[in-house]
C-alpha cells in the first residue's frame, strides 16, 4: 500500500511536491470520489453502508481509502461511522465547477 500523498512529498506521476499535485493523486485513486460523493449529505455512514453506497467496493479497499481521506482531513470516523469533515464539504464545492467542463467537454464531441 502506497502512502497517503502528502504536499511537499512526490506523488505518483509527480516528484515536485506541488500541493495540487498530491491532491489529485489523492482523488485519482480507485474509489476516492464516490467515498467523497457518497458522504456528502452530511449524515455519518457505517463501514457497512458505505460500502453498500459504493456498489462493489471491496472492504479492504474501503478501508484504505477511508484512511487515506482521514489522513488527508477529508473524512473523520465518528461513533456513528464516517462523515466528512469541514475540508470535505470544502473539497465538495470544487465539484460543481469540474461538472460544468466535463458537460461543456461532453458537448464538443
Amino acid at each position: 500500500m502506497s502512502p497517503t500523498p502528502t504536499p511537499g512529498r512526490p506523488v505518483r506521476g509527480s516528484t515536485s511536491g506541488e500541493p495540487i499535485m498530491a491532491l489529485l493523486d489523492l482523488l485519482g485513486r480507485r474509489w476516492s470520489l464516490r467515498v467523497i460523493w457518497e458522504l456528502r449529505d452530511g449524515e455519518p455512514a457505517t463501514f457497512r453502508a458505505l460500502q453498500e453506497r459504493c456498489g462493489g467496493i471491496s472492504s479492504s479497499v474501503l478501508s484504505q481509502r477511508t484512511s487515506e481521506l482521514r489522513d488527508a482531513g477529508a473524512v473523520e470516523a465518528t461513533g456513528g461511522g464516517y462523515r466528512l469533515t469541514d475540508e470535505g464539504h470544502a473539497l465538495l464545492e470544487a465539484y460543481p465547477p469540474l461538472a460544468a467542463w466535463a458537460e461543456r467537454w461532453a458537448r464538443r464531441g
